[in-house]
């Protein structure tokens, strides 16, 4: 038996990586499982469920959010069966030097193990034992491997993001991102793909996430993808991670037919900086971007998802709080604030003498301080981003949000409320949405002095719009209009607030 095993983020998401290996194993296949677990399982549960099958190989996809639970597996394995062939794979193995300790794993597969795992495997049942640890195979001819999308199972369609890819590579440079390093973009025949997708589909797939680098870069193909999905009924839901400045007219029309809750499109922008940008060779048509955010906002039905990053080499945080102010200027979609991640196999390390790049070396390989941001600086941008997060891009606090800064300096008023925030909670976990409501109702009244029923007011407003919601006993007492309130709730609230009843 041959066990193909990872461990995802979530339990909604599926291995794209794993189906790939297991579409091509050939004769191998019908001895061969995949076996999906969830990061933070415990080790033991894992390892006893791939032994239960007896396995002689197991093949284990490392990620840079699943490194160390992969380590941990393998030595488990390898302590309890160590018989039992272990061939890694996965980004994060296939880069030197390796950050965390691999040297369980019996054999290594550096880059696309689509073909090499069938090999190895091949090899080592017919008795003929590879003659390397570690392999480095080219990359594969994407029409000529056997496609993964029939091994997602009736479980995945039901519960799982379907995850799929029409081309892989990216032709840009940008440091931080190890798609910059497959520079050559290979595409899937695209009537082949699209008949893969009209199986999904009959299939009852209806969320469909693209892990294309640059979706928008071949326009023709763009087009026809966005045809498929706008001859079909909805509701369904299409993600696209898309290159912020190439909108050409024809794909603007495309993307105005989509009807609402139908398109989602992740926008990487990083820097705003042009300098910055330059530095870690990522292209910036800043105009453009201003131009295509504002096209899609406007005249778009599509949901935008923007990504800046804190701590790129020689930025900032003065100019990544201008980043910030300029992005919530144009844009009112949700901004996805990262901290910067050296990645294994990126170039960022040619930056690191100059700038004092220092990361972690734990997974995720955050960066912990540089040059021009201390260590202290950078846990506040830390928390931070996971404020902002809840605060601003979970949508709960629309309007009220503007209270915490203002005349548009974005970045000062919150980083304030986020100092102020941390204060309170010593904690940037588990805050739950009503205590999170009382703590801005609480900064926004008491450490800003701003009138409480105003703020109340804003506040029940925000909370109100999503349906179900029941009005917070401590806004009650300030605000000046509480509506559907029925009379066991009224009791108690003072004759200013009854009137409106």
């Amino acid at each position: 038996m041959i066990i193909l095993t990872t461990l995802n983020g979530r339990y909604t998401h599926s291995a794209i990586g794993l189906r790939y290996l297991y579409a091509n194993m050939k004769e191998l296949q019908k001895d061969t499982k995949i076996l999906e677990f969830v990061i933070n399982e415990n080790p033991g549960d894992i390892v006893e469920k791939i032994l239960a099958n007896s396995p002689k190989i197991v093949g284990i996809g490392a990620y840079i959010w699943n490194a160390i639970d992969v380590k941990n597996i393998m030595d488990l394995i390898k302590k309890i069966s160590p018989e039992t062939t272990i061939v890694l794979g996965g980004p994060e193995a296939s880069y030197q030097p390796f950050r965390v300790d691999f040297s369980s794993a019996d054999y290594i597969i550096q880059g696309e193990g689509d073909l090499a795992f069938y090999k190895i495997c091949k090899e080592i049942l017919d008795g003929k034992k590879p003659e390397k640890r570690i392999f480095l195979p080219q990359m594969v001819d994407l029409n000529e491997i056997e496609l993964p999308y029939k091994y997602y199972t009736d479980h995945d369609v039901e519960h799982r993001y379907t995850y799929v890819e029409a081309s892989r590579g990216c032709p840009f440079s940008c440091e931080f991102c190890l798609s910059s390093i497959d520079k050559k973009v290979r595409n899937l025949d695209l009537d082949k793909f699209l008949s893969e997708l009209e199986t999904l589909w009959n299939r009852g797939v209806r969320n469909f996430k693209f892990i294309d680098r640059t979706f928008n870069l071949n326009i023709k193909s763009s087009i026809r993808l966005l045809d498929f999905f706008l001859e079909k009924e909805p509701p369904y839901l299409v993600h696209f991670e898309v290159i912020p400045d190439n909108f050409p007219e024809k794909l603007k029309e495309k993307i105005k037919l989509f009807p609402p809750a139908s398109l989602q499109l992740e926008i990487g922008i990083q820097t705003l900086n042009p300098k910055i940008a330059k530095n870690i060779n990522r292209n910036l048509k800043i105009e453009k971007i201003k131009e295509n955010i504002k096209f899609i906002e406007e005249e778009t039905n599509a949901h935008i998802h923007l990504d800046l990053i804190v701590g790129l080499p020689e930025e900032t945080l003065e100019s990544f709080g201008e980043n910030l102010d300029l992005l919530k200027s144009i844009s009112k979609s949700e901004i996805q604030i990262g901290i910067l991640k050296k990645l294994s196999g990126t170039t960022l390390s040619r930056h690191d003498e100059e700038f004092g790049m220092v990361y972690s070396d734990r997974p995720p390989y955050d960066i912990l301080k540089n040059n021009l941001i201390s260590f202290e600086k950078m846990q506040e941008m830390k928390r931070f981003a996971r404020f902002w997060d809840m605060v601003y891009n979970k949508g709960n606090f629309n309007k009220t949000v503007n209270l915490i800064w203002d005349n548009g300096k974005v970045y000062k008023g919150f980083l304030e409320f986020s100092k102020w925030l941390y204060g309170e909670t010593a904690s940037t976990w588990q805050i739950s949405l009503d205590r999170l409501s009382k703590l801005i109702f609480k900064y926004l009244t008491e450490i800003k002095e701003m009138n409480k029923t105003e703020v109340a007011d804003i506040m029940l407003e925000d909370i109100l719009k999503i349906s179900g919601r029941k009005v917070p006993r401590f806004l009650k007492e300030f605000a000046s209009y509480i509506p559907d309130l029925d009379k066991t709730e009224a009791k108690g609230l003072n004759k200013r607030q009854l009137k409106h009843l």
